[in-house]
């Protein structure tokens, strides 16, 4: 009967295999038999004892020479068969791309015309779906790009209107900040700050005017 517990289960595997190991060497030693045991245990885990006088291979091939089966031979002609069918398959859809490339056109009768032509119909809608849909969201990108432009832009001259009413000497400069990589915009340029200047501080600009300056 199955053990059910999965602990106990698997001591007693680890058990009985070390004891069914130790009695194959047991037969190799005193007997000089060729012994390979091969075990996989409910966990995937494999298993294997091999008498050191041979080696796997040579036990499997004994035993085919034995009972007069070839097991190399028909795995090799099963992965022979498989491999033919993927070479198949392979030889099918390299024949249809050149198809929807426009070669290999003379082998088609009319409805198998019809039906390339209706495939290409269908994958060129997609792809032009596709493409109207890739070209929406570059335009709502570069939508929301602008308006938040214009909002920073409005706010500005919100603040420098109400900075001038406040304080008439309130000027303005240019800064080498690049404004337009901070709104996600590729180009660069000069953007306005304000700059407050102290009431008894002398623009350079109205001394020139003046003429007043030292020689």
């Amino acid at each position: 009967k199955k053990i059910e517990n999965q602990t106990n289960r698997q001591v007693t595997y680890s058990k009985r295999r070390n004891g069914l190991f130790k009695k194959a060497h047991e037969l190799t030693v005193l007997c000089d038999a060729k012994v390979s045991i091969v075990m996989v245990s409910s966990t995937q885990k494999l298993h294997e004892y091999i008498s050191p006088s041979t080696t796997t291979k040579q036990v499997f091939d004994q035993y085919q020479k034995a009972v007069g089966v070839d097991l190399w031979n028909t795995h090799y002609e099963k992965t022979q068969e498989h491999l033919k069918k993927l070479k198949e398959v392979n030889r099918n859809l390299r024949k249809e791309i050149r198809q929807r490339m426009g070669e290999c056109l003379n082998d088609l009768g009319y409805e198998q015309m019809v039906d390339l032509i209706e495939n290409m119909d269908k994958s060129i809608s997609l792809i032009r779906e596709r493409k109207y849909k890739v070209i929406g969201n570059q335009i709502e990108t570069s939508k929301k790009k602008v308006r938040n432009a214009e909002e920073v832009h409005r706010k500005n001259l919100l603040e420098f209107d109400a900075a001038r009413q406040e304080d008439p000497h309130y000027g303005l400069v240019e800064n080498e900040a690049d404004f337009n990589s901070v709104l996600g915009f590729p180009g660069g340029g000069p953007r306005i700050i304000t700059l407050r200047l102290p009431p008894n501080h002398h623009h350079p600009h109205h001394s020139l005017h003046s003429g007043s300056g030292t020689s």
